[in-house]
């Protein structure tokens, strides 16, 4: 059993059906997409020194959304994060963050392999594009530093090359500013189609492999002697073998009920998309100055960005949807509709890394939870290290810095009558 109808369970029952497995998928019907569904489309290999470090904790009064950047936080709604906020200091201490980043480094180097391999199974390799992607700056002040920073960083199995003025990608009739400079980041993917597109063809390949869907929300979690069982909103209880664990930021509420501790917080991130009127296929473009990714699909462009700290059901702060609209018309992108606009919570665990492994007290049930910004990156390799678990096969790769009891706060539950299964 997967429970969780994000990209992350998708991936999950697609990978445990394809092993032979019998699956049923529980997911709750939305108000709003799950995160995945939101994302800029960008398989990130880059991304592996976790935002857990001591230069990202130096560096946050400066990234602040008061002082124009795109981190902020909840001020009316401490509880959502503080907690969590306890937690992320101690990870941000060197030694751990460098642990984090071996470790973030290690997974991310078969995201794209896992990308290629999900998206051949499917019969649709036209989903995954490995052209990489492109890092612009308009102010000079910045940009020589800025480019410093990422010709030194370690971005894993990517590489990160300066492009002169001569090598600048054709972008006229999309951006109306001069760029002071550029960098081609290569060996990482982009969807080229939106992650809501993705998540159908995996739905529609769901429904082809006979795998049952129960649309409920998961409310408990239980021993049932030597399975796991799954209580429902309704008061049905389903029991399984193997039960999978991947509801997001939803998963700390749902593992307390067995006694687990998952610090997960609702990192909150914001979308706008329009129709562009024409424009050329061009990768995803980042624009470092201001904390946005402008992604296209087909007739499509969108844009994304912050990182909002607060509950997962507090209202959209309207000033971040107009401070990407603003940025749009400012730099001169194409626009030939109105701008639909999108929020979403990543469930972020406070070392950066998710929580991939058996879950302690809880007979075959495994972590898939956690993955912050790198959801759409990860989904398909964690559903195979997920598989590899279910089935008893090696996963392939050392899971310890991922395991979900790392937090603490773990305390055994008894045994009990769940219900009838």
């Amino acid at each position: 059993m997967v429970v969780g109808g994000g990209l992350v369970g998708l991936c999950c029952a697609r990978a445990l059906r394809r092993a032979g497995l019998d699956v049923t998928l529980v997911s709750e019907a939305r108000d709003m997409p799950p995160a995945s569904w939101g994302n800029a489309g960008h398989v990130a290999v880059e991304q592996v020194i976790p935002l857990a470090s001591p230069a990202a904790l130096a560096s946050a009064p400066g990234r602040l959304f008061l002082r124009g950047g795109a981190l902020d936080f909840g001020w009316t709604r401490p509880g959502a994060w503080v907690p969590w906020l306890r937690h992320y200091l101690p990870a941000c201490r060197a030694g751990r963050a460098r642990a984090g980043q071996a470790a973030l480094r290690g997974l991310l180097a078969g995201a794209m392999p896992a990308w290629r391999r999900m998206a051949d199974e499917l019969g649709r390799p036209d989903l995954l594009d490995d052209g990489g992607h492109l890092m612009f700056w308009h102010d000079p002040r910045r940009a020589g530093p800025g480019m410093a920073h990422w010709l030194a960083a370690d971005t894993g199995t990517a590489t990160v090359r300066r492009l002169d003025a001569d090598d600048f990608p054709d972008l006229s009739g999309v951006l109306a500013r001069r760029l002071c400079g550029a960098l081609k980041i290569e060996g990482t993917g982009r969807m080229t189609v939106t992650p809501g597109t993705v998540m159908q063809v995996l739905s529609d390949a769901l429904y082809g492999a006979q795998v049952r869907r129960v649309s409920a929300r998961a409310v408990g979690l239980a021993r049932d002697g030597a399975r796991t069982a799954v209580r429902l909103a309704d008061g049905q209880v389903l029991g399984a073998d193997r039960v999978v664990v991947a509801t997001g930021v939803g998963s700390g509420a749902l593992l307390r009920t067995a006694g687990l501790s998952a610090p997960v917080v609702a990192e909150r991130g914001y979308h706008i998309e329009w129709d562009h009127g024409g424009m050329p296929a061009l990768p995803p473009m980042v624009f470092e100055e201001r904390s946005m990714i402008v992604s296209r699909f087909g007739t499509r462009l969108r844009t994304s960005s912050f990182v909002e700290f607060t509950a997962p059901d507090a209202p959209p702060d309207v000033r971040k949807w107009r401070y990407l609209e603003d940025n749009v018309r400012d730099l001169g992108l194409p626009v030939a509709s109105g701008f639909a606009r999108w929020m979403g919570s990543r469930p972020t665990l406070p070392d950066y890394l998710p929580a991939i492994g058996p879950l302690p007290g809880l007979p075959g049930a495994i972590a898939a939870y956690g993955h912050q910004h790198l959801g759409l990156t990860l989904s398909p390799l964690t559903a195979e290290l997920v598989c590899a678990l279910a089935t008893g096969a090696a996963p392939g790769m050392a899971l310890a810095p991922f395991r979900p009891e790392r937090f603490g706060g773990t305390r055994r539950t008894r045994p009990r009558d769940p219900g009838p299964a």
